[in-house]
């Protein structure tokens, strides 16, 4: 046994002592609280307002000479790209192509007032899109819309073929308050979806709620933006075609989607199909040279801009739309429609829809701010990127815009040319109104075809992630499993139960791997005080008489059973088993006594039960806590329960590397007993302090008993 001692180098050691921290009451913490969230002061109002909006902190001191280049040649390429985007990818939302000039005018503006990145780039959104229009085709179809694109009235009132005055009438009419077409409730409904979804993000940043993106695991939103893709890229399958299939209304868009291409495929239109084609090839073409060449190249490609203006020149010489029927975007009026209060009556129908967009929309735009602000060096605050994300839903819904966020693409552009601020989306903006205020009518000719070929050939980041499962599958399977699930739930089914299902099933997972934890035996490292799994690492040697048993997982009531089976496999040791053996083994010896004298009867008994008891090769288990984070009352119980039982069999039970909560729970479930005393003969602070004790207190009683 001295031998042992030495090998373990056992040598005393100074004792811990927990600091006593005075506890506040819950009253004074509340008032303290209230004094000071609801005191007035001059700096206070003060830090309120930067806090609230962060220009006035950092525009005084831009240094004009530094960023300005930089600000104007970013600002400038995203509105260059922001234009093509904002008109196709309306037809994602279902709304006419203005909305979307709108929604990318005013989301930059706010968010330079209120977001604290200098680099995200905030506005409209492929998948904010797309569920948008889910929303709006489902009750544009519920009131009683006919959902065939070329069967109805545009939001003013006018015929694809209308003209100008008509335009400046019809909007008049929109400001009149008076009853419009299938257009005007679109984009009510959109407004209404959009107002709620800015309200829903707010009350979570005042709420504190921003903890909810935590749920939301990687491997799931790529998931989730995979599946979301394909379902893209099936809605806007028909317009390469220049077939007029209404969109599908219920769960399997993708699978209904393509059965009715498939079924409609002998009414292709051949310009379209022509078109759609050389538009592709043009500017994957643009996309290749531009990921080749992205270190010589000093801007990006304006690839889609290019393609919109030679494809518009074309329809229009060509009058592709009377010569051979193909869609084409129609009359886009210049200036603004005044502000309307989104419709509350329609608000009850949409209020659930809303959840999603808020949550997806603000996960993005967070997850984003602090990427690039890492990348960047410098730090911005998550709270008030939701308000200032919220901020952009709600007040441009006042102005006919629909749901935003940031966009990984755009934002990914604005740092690579040269952004520095904000005011990079003061100059996007500009860019944007002057097509608003001079160019938009100049869009008439657009084919939607081209239009859905700029949103298809945008999504190869997002579809490329399918070439990234093999890997994913070789570093984390259960990441792998979750990508899948989500994806194809997302694609298959629909895009909200999508997103549902792939936050439940994530957190599936993660409870699963706490239920079914990995679980170890530990040996010590040859001439160190370190002891590792001997399941995994050779040259480590058991240390005698004792059991190190590690559970690495929080020990709560969900995984208690396998805590205790994994522990009793481990030490081939069963107590209420064992107990159960000895008494059947004592009934004998003692019914075997019965038939003999006295004396002897009660050697051999003695014997039989000495015989008994030296059947364990152990007299210690130590349970190694250091990856046990929290342990709730049923986690308590039980390691009373093992220490109990385990007594009664002889067997002594040792804590090592508690973290002090786990302390504190098993202190207020009585687990030391009435005092500290007892809690240093139960808890350590280290595996080799826990094995000296044990060993230690063998050699004593060795030492009596001799």
């Amino acid at each position: 046994m001295e031998n042992i001692m030495e090998d373990l180098n056992c040598v005393t050691v100074g004792t811990l002592k927990r600091r006593v921290r005075q506890r506040k009451r819950i009253h004074e913490i509340i008032r303290t609280k209230l004094q000071r969230n609801l005191s007035c002061s001059g700096s206070k109002v003060k830090s309120t307002l930067t806090g609230f909006f962060p220009v006035v902190k950092w525009l005084p001191k831009y240094k004009v000479k530094d960023y300005i280049w930089g600000d104007l040649m970013s600002g400038l390429i995203i509105g260059i790209i922001l234009i093509p985007q904002a008109i196709a990818y309306c037809l994602l939302a279902g709304l006419d192509p203005i909305y979307g000039l709108y929604t990318s005018f005013f989301s930059n503006i706010i968010y330079f007032f209120m977001g604290t990145s200098r680099h995200v780039s905030v506005g409209i959104f492929s998948l904010m899109s797309l569920m948008v229009g889910q929303v709006v085709d489902r009750e544009v179809y519920l009131a009683g819309f006919d959902l065939n694109e070329d069967s109805t009235k545009s939001a003013f009132g006018i015929n694809g073929t209308g003209d100008a005055n008509s335009t400046l009438v019809n909007l008049k009419i929109m400001a009149l308050d008076m009853e419009c077409g299938k257009e005007c409730y679109a984009i009510g409904i959109a407004t209404a979806v959009t107002f709620l979804a800015g309200v829903y993000q707010v009350l979570m940043a005042v709420l504190r709620l921003g903890f909810v993106s935590v749920y939301l695991s990687a491997p799931m939103l790529d998931g989730f933006a995979t599946g979301a893709s394909c379902t893209i890229l099936t809605v806007q399958a028909k317009y390469l075609l220049g077939l007029k299939i209404p969109r599908h209304q219920g769960y399997g868009t993708v699978v209904v989607t393509w059965i009715n291409i498939f079924k409609n495929i002998h009414k292709t239109n051949f310009c379209d199909l022509i078109t759609s084609a050389i538009c592709i090839i043009v500017l994957v073409a643009g996309k290749e040279i531009q990921d080749r060449y992205k270190d010589r190249l000093k801007i990006p490609l304006p690839t889609e801009l290019v393609v919109v203006a030679v494809a518009t020149i074309v329809s229009h010489f060509a009058d592709l739309n009377g010569q051979f029927s193909s869609s084409i975007s129609g009359a886009i009026p210049t200036g603004f429609i005044p502000p309307k209060m989104p419709s509350i009556e329609l608000m009850p129908h949409v209020a659930f829809d809303a959840i999603p967009l808020a949550v997806i929309s603000f996960a993005f735009t967070v997850s984003l701010s602090e990427m690039f602000a890492k990348k960047n060096g410098y730090t911005v605050r998550p709270n008030q990127e939701m308000i200032a994300i919220g901020f952009c839903n709600i007040i441009p819904s006042f102005f006919h815009s629909f749901t935003t966020s940031a966009a990984l693409a755009k934002t990914m552009v604005k740092d690579s040319t040269g952004c520095q601020t904000q005011v990079s989306s003061i100059v996007s903006a500009l860019v944007v109104l002057l097509v608003l205020l001079f160019f938009a009518p100049f869009f008439y000719a657009l084919q939607k075809c081209v239009l859905a070929c700029i949103i298809i050939v945008s999504l190869r980041g997002a579809l490329r992630k399918f070439r990234d499962v093999p890997k994913q599958w070789r570093e984390s399977k259960i990441e792998a499993i979750v990508w899948l699930v989500t994806m194809s739930s997302t694609a298959l089914i629909s895009v909200e139960l999508g997103l549902l299902i792939g936050v439940v099933f994530s957190m599936i997972c993660v409870v699963g791997q706490t239920q079914n934890p990995k679980v170890s035996l530990l040996g010590q490292i040859e001439q160190t005080n370190d002891f590792e799994d001997m399941e995994e690492y050779d040259n480590l040697s058991p240390v005698p008489k004792v059991k190190i048993f590690r559970f690495q997982a929080p020990l709560f009531y969900a995984n208690k059973d396998f805590f205790l089976k994994s522990l009793y496999k481990a030490t081939h040791l069963e107590p209420f088993l064992e107990i159960t053996r000895r008494r059947k083994l004592e009934k004998k010896a003692r019914e075997k006594a019965a038939k003999k004298t006295d004396r002897v009867d009660e050697t051999n008994g003695d014997v039989t039960l000495n015989l008994i008891s030296k059947n364990i090769d152990f007299h210690t288990i130590i349970l190694d806590c250091s990856c046990i984070s929290i342990i709730d009352t049923t986690g308590v119980s039980t390691f009373k329960m093992v220490l109990k039982d385990y007594k009664e069999v002889g067997v002594n039970v040792i804590l090592a590397c508690c973290n002090t909560p786990v302390i504190d729970s098993l202190r207020r479930g009585s687990f030391f007993g009435a005092g500290d005393k007892d809690m240093e003969q139960l808890s350590f602070h280290t595996i080799h302090s826990a094995v000296c004790f044990a060993t230690s207190m063998t050699q004593t009683v060795n030492d009596s008993s001799v």
